[in-house]
Formats: structure tokens, sequence, C-alpha cells
């Protein structure tokens, strides 16, 4: 297995990144992004999703010059304009809004319209999480899942993120309203795997581990069935209202995904001493339950994204050759 040092892959992202027209900052603030969602084992939006974003700049849909601006300011609740910006830059500015606002009322929500791909959402949960503050943020997407009972994709994956400041180790949730993201079905695809679980339907209308078959019928299985159905809808209906952004039905109707509707929320616990013990209390009792396996522990989210971090921080991040080897070729000559 090929494994490349953060520093290498960092460099590499942000060199591409200025040849694009980003500036040194910009560049430099997007590759690290990219570089440390690979760290931790989020290949999907870390190496893996980096062509695309290339793509996406070069098609015009992100403006590398863009900067996000308050359009609406609401009390503890402000609306801001990404102006097709980057979506990880917007992210990392609204996330740092939203902790401001939260100093100030002990909550605050920042909704932003006209943004993009924000890569892993976990990205802005470990960023409030690493300054004590409760993070919970979520996005829409181009339609990529029917809802509960119909065939056709009318519904984003919508991810949702929430983290939970602990000095052991942040307990951060991020997933996708499937049971697997497309950028995971993607991976599998790629490596030739089956699922380990089915994760969608094949064009008889049975449910595959397959991900080409659930990749071309675009019937992913919404988490938990018709709840994660039911929560994908109100998801995207609250970041359209709270943005007065474009929704997911926007999205798909342009075609490509960008233009996106994004929300943060902080919270500043009070106590951060009970917040801490009751945070260890919960994870300590959840995490007595005999497991299933005994060679697999039961985990709280986020864990083995630390234990991930460690061991590629030291042994070098894994990549897949193929897409590493596309990436180094953006550094030659045109």
């Amino acid at each position: 297995m090929l494994r490349i040092s953060s520093e290498q892959m960092k460099a590499t992202f942000a060199s591409i990144l200025q040849k694009e027209g980003f500036s040194a900052d910009k560049a430099a603030s997007c590759a690290n992004i990219f570089t440390e969602n690979s760290r931790d084992g989020v290949y999907t939006h870390g190496l893996n999703r980096f062509p695309v974003f290339v793509q996406m700049v070069q098609q015009g849909l992100i403006n590398p010059d863009a900067e996000p601006v308050l359009a609406e300011n609401n009390g503890l609740i402000e609306q801001w304009d990404g102006k097709l910006g980057p979506g990880m830059l917007n992210g990392k500015i609204c996330m740092d809004r939203a902790m401001k606002l939260a100093e100030k009322h002990g909550i605050g929500c920042v909704a932003i319209r006209n943004t993009n791909h924000w890569m892993r959402g976990g990205t802005y949960g470990w960023q409030a999480a690493d300054q004590g503050y409760i993070g919970i943020c979520f996005t829409n997407t181009i339609a990529n899942m029917p809802p509960w009972g119909g065939t056709e994709p009318k519904l984003g994956n919508n991810p949702l993120i929430i983290a939970v400041p602990r000095e052991e180790g942040h307990v951060a949730l991020d997933m996708a309203m499937s049971q697997f993201s497309f950028g995971k079905l993607l991976q599998y695809q790629s490596e030739g795997r089956a699922l380990p679980l089915a994760g969608g339907y094949d064009e008889d209308g049975d449910l595959s581990t397959n991900p080409d078959e659930i990749i071309d019928t675009q019937r992913l299985l919404p988490v938990g069935f018709w709840k994660g159905s039911g929560l994908s809808l109100m998801l995207d209906l609250l970041v359209t209202i709270l943005s007065s952004g474009r929704s997911t039905s926007d999205i798909t109707e342009a075609g490509k995904e960008f233009g996106i509707s994004q929300v943060f929320i902080c919270i500043k616990p009070k106590d951060q001493a009970l917040c801490a013990q009751l945070t260890s209390q919960i994870i300590d009792y959840t995490k007595g339950s005999k497991p299933s396996d005994a060679d697999r522990p039961v985990s709280y989210p986020g864990e083995h994204t630390l234990k991930t971090r460690v061991e590629n921080t030291k042994a070098g991040i894994p990549v897949d050759e193929k897409i590493w080897a596309e990436v180094q070729a953006m550094l030659e000559p045109r």
C-alpha cells in the first residue's frame, strides 16, 4: 500500500490550487482540509474528491476569489451569501462566526446560501469542539436518494453533524441520510468490493450490496428506512428556510451540485466541567455494553477517527495510487 506524508499531500494540493487561481493563503487552507480529511480516514472527501473539486473550479462552478458576505442579521441568527466560493472555506468562516455568536448569546446560528460542497462535514464539528463548543451543522445536496415509497431520487443524502467536546476525544457524529454516502459507494466501486450491508436497490427493486447497481439506479437506501427519508426532508426544509437559499429540488434542476445551502449552529456549555462529567458518564455507560464481537468493542462516534488520525500521522496517509497519480499529473504544465 502506498502511503504519503501529510506534508507531501498538503504541498501537492496547495501547488495545484495556486495554478487554478487560488491565493497562497486560500490554497493552503483548502489543501489542509483535504489532507486532514484523508488523514482522518475520510478518503472519499480527501484525496479522492480533490480531482472533482479542481474540475468544478475549472468549470466556473467554484469561484476561488469569492468571499462570503453577511446578508442579514437577526440577533443570534445570521444569513450569509457564499458567493459560490469554496465550500470548505465558507464553512470554516461560518462556524467561526457561529462560535462568536454563541460566546455572546450562548447559542449562535449561521445559515449560508450559494455555497459549495464542504467536503467532510465533520471538519466543522471538530472545529467547534476543539474550542470547547457543541457544534451542529447540516447541508442539502443534489437529489441522490428516493423518498420512502418512491423510486426516483427526490431527496439529498443531506449530512448531519453533531460534535460534543471531550478532553479524552471529542464525540463527533458525521452521517449522511443514506446508509452509505455517495462518496463511499464510489470508493467501494473503485475497489471492486461489495458493501458490507445493503446500501440501496438494483433495477428490479431488490436490496443490493453491489455499488455498481446502486449507482446506476440512483436508489440509495435511507438510513432507518422511512425515518431517514423523513429526516432528510426536514433537514432540506430547515437549511433552505434558514438560509433563504436553494433547495435540493433547485440544486437538482441545475444538473450539478453547486450553490447549495448549509446551517452551522454553535452552543456554549454553561458549565464546562459539568458538560465533561456528563459526557464521560454517558460514554462510559454506553461502551459498557457487552460487544457482539469480542474483537470489536463498542465505540462512540468519532473514536475510530481519532485512532485513524494517530495511525496515519505516524505511518503516512494511504492513497489510491491511480488517484494520486492523477493528482500529481495536475502539476505538469498544460
